[in-house]
């Protein structure tokens, strides 16, 4: 039967399917065509990221978006050599990060209370001790990644300044990002997407030469324009 054969190389090709997969073959064979060539270079295609870099960030977007059925992307993880120490990172940079909410509120409500406390510097230090036991680089993307996770877009501006200060390469920054595409929603990486290019084109981070390119391309605010056009 075509159905089955379709579906049997599908798992075959992943190592599991889920049931919308089934659904789709049958109902829209040409949609989970495409859903899968863009699943395919989304999580399983090399680009700049290496295995264990790319599984360290997913595991952090699946924990803040509750997504529990992806648990071969632990395996994957142990596969590429990830550790238990680092692990024990991803849950405390992930904790971390969801807790945003509070230094928000502190620096929009209390900084003028608290002149004692850098609130800002606070929370570099939070994310930075969270993620003791893993790469700083990883740490950083990992952090914008949940952020995104969370719809926190304010807590976004934080993360890619920090990301940008500690010199983050943008490829890797890019690549890490664009794996909340599935979990976290397509909506959510485009104001990711505007929200990275505003601050480049207000100079609030010092991008490479192709990423300035790209935030200085006018004509990028969708349908019916948008303050740059």
């Amino acid at each position: 039967m075509k159905l089955e054969d379709d579906l049997a190389e599908l798992k075959a090709k992943r190592g599991y399917i889920l049931p919308h997969h089934g659904l789709l073959a049958i109902t829209a064979p040409n949609l989970l065509a495409g859903y899968d060539a863009a699943y395919t270079a989304l999580a399983l295609e090399d680009r700049v990221l290496s295995h264990h870099d790319r599984e360290f960030v997913w595991l952090a977007i699946l924990i803040a978006t509750d997504e529990e059925i992806a648990t071969h992307h632990i395996e994957k993880f142990h596969k590429a050599g990830g550790t238990a120490e680092e692990l024990r990172a991803i849950l405390r940079i992930t904790a971390t990060v969801c807790g945003f909410r509070a230094y928000r509120f502190t620096q929009k409500h209390w900084a003028d209370h608290l002149p004692e406390i850098d609130i800002v510097e606070e929370w570099t230090g939070a994310v930075a001790a969270a993620g003791a036991g893993a790469e700083a680089r990883l740490v950083h993307m990992a952090a914008c990644a949940v952020q995104i996770c969370r719809g926190d877009w304010e807590g976004l501006r934080w993360q890619l300044r920090d990301a940008y200060a500690a010199r983050v390469d943008e490829m890797e920054l890019a690549e890490a990002l664009s794996l909340t595409m599935f979990p976290a929603s397509v909506p959510y990486f485009v104001t990711t997407a505007k929200i990275w290019r505003e601050m480049i084109r207000n100079g609030e981070l010092e991008a490479g030469e192709t990423f300035a390119a790209w935030a200085n391309f006018a004509g990028q605010g969708g349908h019916g324009g948008g303050p740059d056009d």
